[in-house]
């Protein structure tokens, strides 16, 4: 059936789905950038098990998903940069030991409790139609909070992220605002959850920065690009997914890998007009 946008925007489903996921890909988009250059990217893909583990949990004890959720993989974002800082393992061993671990604990969990309900399956592949008033309410809050105190500590995460030991010389406290980075990215992991899924959310966070770095150089062009690219996608995805029935995280990852080699393709020409040019 043809649809036309003030049809589809008629459905309360999709309000909550748009109202939601452009804030949250803005959240991702942001904190993505710093996470790429700091080669700390898979801390999404980490989390999102994290989350997983803990949405067992509260499925399996008849709790509140998120109220669940936020903190469980808040402490896991602590926890792993701990491990990162002050162990002989790397960040990627950390992320991978924590991460294997909170979701065969959601496995083990989900398999004695009977297997994947209906929510437990949206929140691992996504789903626009999981969304609760209650959930908009919670995740706009949280949004605003990301946002906020990303704006606040921008020079500090700027600093921390190109330089951290140029940062502590001159005094700043890295591993306070490295905590700083970790908690906007675990609130924006669970935010992320509702619509990519925890299979999924990864990609919102890293895909932006990256197609964004294929042609933009300078941190704050790299930043706006980024957040501008990630809502563009996260909006044509819902609207996509909708007319197409298909799974929306797995849409909108689809559209930011078009994104991608558009940018890709971009930034060839501009290397090789450039170089002609010389």
């Amino acid at each position: 059936m043809n649809y036309s946008i003030s049809e589809i925007l008629s459905y309360t489903f999709m309000q909550r789905a748009l109202i939601v996921g452009i804030p949250v890909a803005l959240c991702s988009a942001l904190l993505g950038v710093s996470l790429i250059l700091k080669r700390y990217s898979m801390i999404g893909d980490g989390l999102s098990h994290v989350g997983f583990g803990a949405l067992a949990l509260a499925a399996a004890l008849n709790l509140a998903p998120l109220k669940v959720a936020i903190p469980v993989v808040i402490a896991a974002a602590f926890l792993l940069l701990r491990i990162s800082e002050n162990s002989k393992i790397n960040g990627d061993g950390a992320i991978a030991i924590v991460s294997s671990s909170a979701l065969a604990v959601g496995i083990v969990v989900t398999s004695i409790t009977g297997g994947l309900n209906t929510d437990l399956y949206s929140y691992l592949f996504g789903s626009i139609l999981a969304l609760s008033h209650e959930d908009v309410i919670l995740s706009l809050v949280l949004c605003a909070v990301v946002l906020l105190l990303y704006i606040f500590f921008y020079s500090k995460i700027f600093s921390v992220t190109f330089d951290e030991n140029f940062s502590l010389a001159t005094g700043t406290n890295a591993k306070a605002y490295n905590m700083v980075i970790s908690l906007l990215t675990a609130l924006t992991v669970v935010l992320g959850m509702q619509i990519m899924g925890t299979l999924l959310i990864s990609s919102l966070i890293i895909f932006p920065g990256l197609t964004a770095m294929r042609v933009f150089k300078s941190f704050k062009s790299v930043v706006i690009s980024a957040a501008v690219q990630s809502v563009f996608c996260v909006a044509v995805g819902l609207f996509v997914s909708f007319y197409a029935e298909t799974a929306t995280g797995a849409t909108v990852v689809c559209i930011n890998l078009f994104c991608f080699i558009m940018f890709s393709i971009i930034g060839f020409l501009r290397t090789v007009g450039f170089s002609k040019s010389k």
